[in-house]
């Protein structure tokens, strides 16, 4: 599930020598294995609640490799404003605006679209078409 979520097979060498190998392997088994492929939500309801919850607890490195995820997992740069802006009302509004700058520097990485004034996202309607091809 982790290959899947974040596209990387390992976990970045900074975490790696940070986390020893025991808790690497709880978070690999657990939390990707166990609970991102149960069936109650989807990936995208999951990458959602995964991005509140960094935000509210500020673990900005864990933030940005979800905001990767949440891309691949289907969320577009769109989506991602709204859950950091909804986040600003119960997490605080300096939380959201560190996580607008996180954010706009991951989706900034080469071959990403970046996110529009944190402040008014655009919500054009997207059709079914349309959401693929921001995905690919």
């Amino acid at each position: 599930m982790r290959c899947s979520a974040t596209r990387t097979s390992t976990v970045p060498r900074p975490r790696r020598r940070r986390s020893p190998a025991t808790s690497r392997s709880l978070i690999t088994e657990y939390a990707w294995g166990k609970v991102w492929t149960r069936p109650g939500l989807d990936r995208r309801s999951r990458s959602i609640a995964t991005l509140t919850a960094l935000l509210a607890l500020r673990h900005w490195g864990e933030f940005a490799m979800h905001v990767r995820a949440a891309r691949t997992n289907g969320l577009s740069d769109e989506e991602i404003a709204e859950v950091i802006l909804q986040s600003a009302v119960y997490c605080g509004v300096p939380v959201a605006n560190h996580g607008f700058a996180v954010a706009r520097e991951v989706l900034e990485e080469p071959g990403r679209r970046c996110l529009s004034s944190p402040h008014a996202p655009s919500r054009a309607p997207a059709s079914a078409s349309s959401a693929a091809g921001r995905r690919g």
